[in-house]
């Protein structure tokens, strides 16, 4: 459990890391916020139940590929694959897997960019490799999301049909939402996702903090 939480840290971490650069030195921020979920040992051993699995760390390891959840939440659909692009392209960070429901929503309207992603964590005695899964979304789907979760809690999975129903709804009107929204900001702000400030005393003190960070990406010191 402990190698899975390193995990999740390093991609809250990553992050994080966008988020301050994005404060700082652009002109818009493109995540919203973030949450980090690590299953209990208890719901692992259901899982593994459900499933059949042997209850063993290799069949675990193996077959149960989100014990550590890292959720993303965006502003606007576009800034999602921006933001997942950024993480992806990272050269410690190795995709997995990819399911694209946003582009492909599922019958019920859930709608969100999920990725299982590998990353290294380095220990006092050796390096885990350790899987995690991303969900990137907007705040609309996210709100969904949430409200859906609760209502299947409170009616213990057996949602009536007229319930179903007026999510399926809500579900499309947070995508019309959504696609409304992202083309006002799109008209009014341009391409946003990436532009850095112009202008002011800081320009140069800005142009060496990216040189040092593309240094440190690159593994290299100044």
């Amino acid at each position: 459990m402990m190698e899975y939480k390193f995990g999740m840290d390093e991609i809250e971490t990553k992050i994080m890391i966008l988020q301050e650069e994005f404060t700082h030195l652009h002109d818009y921020n493109p995540i919203e916020h973030v949450l980090t979920r690590l299953k209990t040992p208890e719901s692992i051993l259901e899982k593994v139940r459900r499933r059949g699995l042997d209850p063993s760390f290799e069949a675990i390891r193996d077959n149960i590929t989100d014990i550590a959840g890292v959720r993303v939440a965006c502003s606007f659909v576009r800034d999602v694959y921006s933001v997942y692009d950024m993480l992806a392209s990272q050269p410690d960070i190795e995709v997995l897997q990819v399911k694209d429901y946003i582009e492909n929503p599922k019958p019920n309207g859930y709608r969100s960019l999920h990725a299982l992603v590998r990353v290294p964590v380095h220990l006092s005695d050796r390096i885990v490799p350790v899987t995690v899964e991303l969900q990137f979304r907007t705040v609309a789907m996210d709100f969904w999301a949430s409200t859906e979760h609760k209502i299947f809690y409170k009616y213990r999975e057996a949602v009536p049909e007229d319930l179903l129903q007026q999510l399926r709804d809500a579900a499309q009107t947070a995508a019309d939402l959504d696609e409304r929204m992202g083309r006002l900001h799109l008209r009014t702000h341009g391409d946003f996702v990436g532009s850095r400030r112009e202008g002011g005393p800081a320009d140069e003190v800005v142009r060496q903090l990216h040189e040092l960070r593309e240094s440190r990406v690159n593994n290299r010191f100044v």
